[in-house]
C-alpha cells in the first residue's frame, strides 16, 4: 500500500524524492524518539523535517521554469546527485547509532579492546620505523636513495653484482613492503586511539558534571548565549576542517557535490568519530546545560540549510553581519578566489575577524564541487574516497615526516606533492 504521502496528487517533488522523503521522516521520526528520550525539548531538525522536502520541492519547481527561460544551471536538481545528498542525509542521522557500537569497545580506558588497539597501534609504529632503516641498506655510503615515486623499491639486482649487496637489496625489498603495510595500521590505529579518547574525554554529560559554574537556566538569554557559542565553536572546527587533512575527509562530502541546491545541505559527514573537534562541550563550563546545547546546535543546522540555494541573490546590509546564501555560495567553490573562504554558520562576522572573509564576485561565477572531482554518485565512495586516497599516502611514504604530513597538513599540500612527485618522475 503506497503512502499517502507518496502518491499524494500534486505534489511538486518529483517520485525519486517523494519516496526518500518517506524514507528519510522515518529515520528522523526515530532519531527523535531515541535521542529525545533525556530532553525535555523538541529536537528542532527532526521538527523542521516536512520543512526540508517542501522547500526542496517549491525549489525544484522554480529552478525547474527557471531553466526553460534562462537555461540550465549547476543549481538545478539532477535525479542521481539528489538521491545521494539525501541517502548522506539518512546516514548522518544513523551514524549516532552506529558508531559508538562500532568505536566504543576499542576506546583506550573504557572499552575492552582499547589496549589492544593502543598495542597495535605502537608495534606498527615500531615495525615501520625498524623497515624504515632496513630499507636503507640497498644505499651506498654517499649514494641517493632510489629515485622515483614514494614507494618505488629501487633497482633490481644486477648480473655479476657482489652476493652482499644482492642480499641487502633483497632485505631493502621486504622492508618496504613491510612498511608499506605496518605504516597504515599504525596510522589507522593510533587514529581510532585518539579519537576515540578525545570524544570520550569531552563527553557532554561528563563536562557537565565536573562544572563549577552555576546552572544558568534554560531562558532566552543562556539559549542566545549558547547559540552565539555554538556559532563560534563551529566557525573554528569548520576551519579546522579545510586546513587538515584527516579533518576534510570527514568534510569532504559535503563538497562533493557540483550542484548546489537544498539538497546539497543535507549531504552530510557520517564519520564525525574520526576527527578530533574543538568540544561544544566547553559551554558547560560556563554552567550552559546539555539540553539548551542541543537547541543551539538545531538552531545552527536549521540556519544552515537554508543558505545552500541559488535562488536567493544578495540580502543588502544583513550581509555584513550574517551568513547568506551568497556567502556560502563562496564557501561551496572551487574557484582559486575563493577555496577555504567563508566558514561561518550563522555569523559573517568570524570570517570578517580572522581573515576568512571572501565576497561572491559576479566577474567570477562560483564553480561547484573539487578541485579533482571524483565522477561517483556511489554514497560509499563519496564517504571513503578521500580517507582511502590518504592511506595510499601513507602507505607510499618512505619517512614518518612525509607520512604524518600527509595526514595532518592541508589537503593543498598533499596534492602539490602529487604534482610535484609526478613531474620528477617525468623528468
Amino acid at each position: 500500500m503506497k503512502s499517502r504521502i507518496g502518491s499524494c496528487q500534486g505534489d511538486p517533488l518529483p517520485a525519486h524524492l517523494r519516496t526518500i522523503r518517506v524514507q528519510f521522516a522515518a529515520r528522523r521520526f526515530d532519531f527523535a524518539l531515541r535521542a529525545g528520550q533525556n530532553r525535555d525539548v523538541p529536537d528542532l531538525t527532526v521538527v523542521a523535517t516536512p520543512f526540508y522536502f517542501g522547500t526542496m520541492g517549491a525549489e525544484h519547481l522554480y529552478l525547474k521554469k527557471r531553466a526553460e527561460v534562462e537555461g540550465p544551471s549547476p543549481a538545478d536538481y539532477e535525479r542521481r546527485d539528489t538521491i545521494t545528498s539525501l541517502s548522506m542525509g539518512v546516514g548522518s542521522l544513523l551514524a549516532p547509532f552506529l558508531v559508538p557500537k562500532m568505536f566504543g569497545p576499542l576506546t583506550p580506558g573504557k572499552g575492552r579492546y582499547g589496549k589492544a588497539l593502543v598495542a597495535t597501534a605502537v608495534g606498527a609504529a615500531v615495525a615501520t620505523t625498524v623497515a624504515d632503516r632496513l630499507a636503507q641498506l640497498d644505499v651506498e655510503p654517499g649514494e641517493p636513495a632510489a629515485a622515483g615515486e614514494p614507494g618505488d623499491l629501487g633497482e633490481p639486482s644486477q648480473p655479476g653484482e657482489p652476493a652482499s649487496r644482492e642480499r641487502r637489496r633483497r632485505i631493502a625489498s621486504a622492508a618496504r613492503k613491510i612498511a608499506k603495510a605496518s605504516s597504515v595500521v599504525a596510522v589507522a590505529a593510533g587514529g581510532v586511539a585518539i579519537t576515540t579518547t578525545w570524544t570520550s574525554r569531552l563527553n557532554m554529560d561528563r563536562m557537565w558534571q565536573r562544572r563549577k559554574a552555576r546552572d544558568l537556566g534554560a531562558g532566552p538569554l543562556t539559549l542566545a548565549a549558547a547559540t552565539i557559542g555554538w556559532d563560534f565553536i563551529y566557525y573554528w572546527n569548520h576551519r579546522f576542517m579545510h586546513t587538515s587533512r584527516y579533518m576534510w575527509a570527514i568534510h569532504v562530502v559535503h563538497h562533493s557535490s557540483e550542484r548546489y541546491n537544498l539538497s546539497t545541505a543535507l549531504r552530510q559527514p557520517v564519520a564525525d568519530a574520526l576527527g578530533t573537534f574543538a568540544p561544544y562541550s566547553l559551554m558547560t563550563l560556563v554552567g550552559i546545560r546539555p539540553t539548551v546545547i542541543a537547541q543551539a546546535r538545531g538552531i545552527n543546522l536549521l540556519y544552515q540549510y537554508w543558505i545552500h540555494t541559488d535562488t536567493i541573490k544578495t540580502l543588502g546590509p544583513f550581509e555584513e553581519i550574517f551568513n547568506t546564501p551568497s556567502h556560502h555560495r563562496v564557501h561551496h567553490g572551487k574557484n582559486r578566489r575563493y577555496i577555504d573562504r567563508n566558514h561561518g554558520s550563522i555569523l559573517i562576522l568570524w570570517d570578517r575577524l580572522f581573515g576568512t572573509f571572501a565576497r561572491e564576485n559576479d566577474d567570477e561565477p562560483v564553480v561547484y564541487g573539487l578541485t579533482t572531482n571524483i565522477d561517483t554518485f556511489n554514497p560509499a565512495r563519496v564517504i571513503g574516497h578521500e580517507h582511502a586516497a590518504m592511506l595510499r599516502d601513507v602507505s607510499n611514504a618512505r619517512t614518518w615526516r612525509d607520512r604524518l604530513s600527509f595526514v595532518l597538513r592541508g589537503p593543498g599540500w598533499a596534492y602539490a606533492r602529487h604534482r610535484a612527485d609526478a613531474e620528477l618522475a617525468a623528468a
